[in-house]
């Protein structure tokens, strides 16, 4: 009996590796690669970086902004919304309420704190042409001034990923099968607040969504920023498929070969909310 009982978990495991379902084996996660350098992170770092190119792109700021943004949050949080820090820091990048940069609650949502990043950013003069850790050191003013040089590599590998300036599906993410459907209402709301006033298309009766973009080299790289957010944020936000540009990235199992040819046209990203 027992040999029989190990025979059919056996059995049943494979039926669940063949169908490309199952438990994951190894934790969520994402990556992205870039010019042979490969960029590891948490999901919640994923997260939290595909929010921070996604502001930069609403702001209208350049790749290099974003840049800036992600070395600093790797400094000082390893790109984590954290409660705590030295003395009163707090959230991705640090920031203190005690020195202006907002109450404590406002500080904790990531949109605010990187929106207030940015704001700080722009009154730089020229830190487009200064090294990343020069800039970041104006709006932060840490005691470690070169610190934010260290993370200038990764950081600059995902900002491009992000930003759409490495197509093809620089960026993905690991992430189980959710339980349930998402909601398109979830999703646009998400791409607003990140990208702005984002053009949603629902379609089907699964409210699956069509995201338009404009044709050439700023539509597609609006495209794959938007198409990799959604990947970035697939669990939370219950999304099955997403669809791009000649590539498809699917949850579950199939979520660890990333991003796999598809017919999927570079006018429009595709969701499937399951």
């Amino acid at each position: 009996m027992v040999f029989l009982a190990v025979l059919a978990l056996i059995a049943g495991v494979g039926v669940a590796i063949w169908r490309g379902t199952g438990p994951l084996p190894d934790p969520e996660q994402c990556s992205a690669v870039v010019g042979g350098r490969k960029v590891p992170l948490s999901s919640e770092q994923g997260r939290n970086a595909a929010l921070i190119a996604a502001i930069g792109l609403q702001r209208r700021l350049p790749a290099r902004a974003v840049s800036i943004a992600l070395a600093t949050a790797y400094q000082e949080s390893k790109i984590q919304n954290l409660a705590h820090g030295d003395r009163d820091s707090i959230g991705i990048f640090q920031q203190r309420p005690s020195q202006g940069w907002g109450t404590v609650a406002q500080i904790r949502d990531e949109h605010y704190s990187i929106n207030k990043f940015y704001a700080a950013l722009e009154h730089i003069d020229g830190y487009e042409t200064m090294r990343i850790t020069e800039a970041a050191q104006k709006v932060q003013r840490s005691g470690f001034p070169e610190a934010y040089e260290d993370h200038a590599p990764d950081a600059r590998a995902l900002s491009s990923a992000l930003t759409g300036y490495s197509p093809g599906g620089a960026f993905t993410c690991v992430v189980d099968e959710p339980e349930g459907s998402g909601r398109a209402q979830a999703v646009s709301k998400s791409l607003d607040e990140a990208f702005g006033t984002t053009a949603v298309d629902r379609t089907g009766a699964r409210e699956d969504l069509l995201i338009p973009v404009a044709n050439g080299k700023v539509g597609n790289r609006l495209g794959w920023a938007i198409a990799q957010y959604l990947v970035a944020f697939a669990g939370p936000l219950k999304i099955q498929e997403v669809s791009f540009d000649g590539r498809t990235w699917r949850t579950g199992r199939n979520s660890e070969k990333g991003w796999t040819g598809s017919n999927a046209i570079d006018s429009r990203v595709e969701v499937n909310l399951g």
